[in-house]
């Protein structure tokens, strides 16, 4: 009889946990690359442009350092010339080598200067492509849940970042899951037509060098 009663309960639980699974909806996964959104994004071209414009600024700023710094080395070349001419009293040899001394520290103080500009340049573009790629793919983050929902979703997963070990976060899915698409579509509604991104994004190493002799790269 307590085999009976034990056979029951354990047939009864089974069915219990039989119903329950079965009331729980299957998972609805949808996919979304963040990447193509973000390249693609209205503000994204509208930013490359803004900076490319402050890198040409930066560009046009170095060479006018660079310049400056083309000078002092031919007065540098100049000064040293007068110091080695054997015509000079000693006099005339003395001050000329103080003035020697002295534009050395001049292109010395050049070449800080153009190296500060250059890191601060390249510092500041940084944090403004990251603070606006984190911004904007927040945004996008949210219009992509939002339509994700919609569509009844239990879980969105970005599809465009590789692993740890280099492979795609996704090694197989069904396309009519992806909504990078209809993301895309949404918004990029206010976008003016015959728009399309043109400009390249800006990179961190773009940042223009120096050349005037001496000078640290």
């Amino acid at each position: 009889m307590k085999n009976s009663v034990k056979s029951f309960l354990a047939l009864a639980v089974a069915g219990l946990l039989a119903v329950a699974a079965q009331a729980q909806p299957a998972p609805k996964i949808y996919v979304v690359d963040m990447a193509k959104l973000y390249d693609a994004h209205p503000k994204t071209e509208e930013q490359n442009g803004k900076l490319k414009v402050d890198q040409q600024k930066a560009e046009d700023e170095l060479q006018k350092l660079n310049a400056e710094g083309n000078t002092l080395v031919k007065q540098f070349n100049d000064l040293k010339e007068q110091a080695n001419n054997p015509a000079l009293s000693a006099d005339g040899k003395a001050k000329a080598q103080q003035d020697l001394e002295a534009k050395g520290q001049e292109i010395q103080r050049k070449q800080n200067e153009v190296n500060a500009f250059r890191a601060n340049t390249q510092r500041s573009l940084q944090q403004r492509i990251n603070n606006f790629k984190q911004f904007l793919l927040e945004e996008i983050s949210k219009t992509a849940v939002e339509i994700a929902k919609k569509k009844g979703a239990t879980l969105l997963i970005d599809k465009s970042g590789p692993t740890l070990i280099g492979l795609p976060s996704l090694l197989y899915f069904d396309p009519a899951y992806d909504i990078t698409d209809e993301v895309s579509k949404e918004v990029s509604k206010d976008r003016p037509a015959g728009s399309a991104s043109t400009a390249a994004p800006a990179a961190s190493g773009d940042t223009p060098s120096v050349s005037f002799p001496g000078a640290k790269k």
